[in-house]
């Protein structure tokens, strides 16, 4: 099995604010949550507020979007071409997406590509975090959980906070700029 983080990993940006994007142009009213999101973001980059907060304050938006799961499908109807090259040719069923982006979200993405995905619970109706945030160490629980007994070959991410996930593949690679390159050694130890 081969694992992936999904966002500036085999898809090249961040699909949560693509997707918040998204929804601004087709539920304008979705704004009425930035200006919380804004100070929440702030108080997250002071060391004010932990990431689970800042997030389920930047979900609210979702409040004031009419079925989010229907709309993410349609921003995937757009988006899914997006995915990298580099990982459609790698691609197999037995891979596996760990992201800190939305279940809801990530899922019909996953299901187009023909893989599974493991990410976090948010609400699509309300924002709510239902769970911790999929993100660093997390993902190795979480992945333990849905399948202890894996092997995993070969692990991609674009962010350092994996390592954990690094840590337990046969081979693991840092994705930087869409390129996959060999994961820093001394963080392996």
């Amino acid at each position: 099995m081969n694992l992936y983080d999904f966002d500036h990993t085999i898809y090249p940006g961040d699909s949560t604010l693509d997707f918040w994007r998204f929804c601004l142009l087709r539920h304008p009213g979705a704004l009425l949550s930035l200006p919380g999101a804004v100070l929440y973001g702030g108080l997250f980059r002071l060391g004010l507020c932990s990431r689970e907060a800042f997030k389920g304050r930047f979900y609210r938006f979702l409040r004031h979007v009419p079925n989010a799961e229907r709309e993410a499908e349609a921003f995937w109807d757009r988006n899914l071409s997006r995915i990298y090259p580099w990982y459609l040719e790698r691609r197999r069923g037995d891979d596996l997406i760990l992201s800190a982006s939305p279940e809801f979200l990530i899922r019909p993405a996953c299901r187009r590509l023909g893989v599974e995905g493991i990410a976090s619970q948010v609400s699509p109706e309300t924002g709510a975090l239902l769970g911790p945030n999929c993100r660093g160490e997390e993902k190795a629980v979480r992945l333990r959980r849905a399948r202890p007994e894996a092997l995993v070959e070969e692990f991609y991410s674009d962010s350092l906070s994996d390592t954990p996930l690094a840590r337990l593949a046969l081979r693991a690679y840092l994705v930087k700029a869409g390129q996959p390159q060999p994961w820093p050694g001394n963080l392996l130890k």
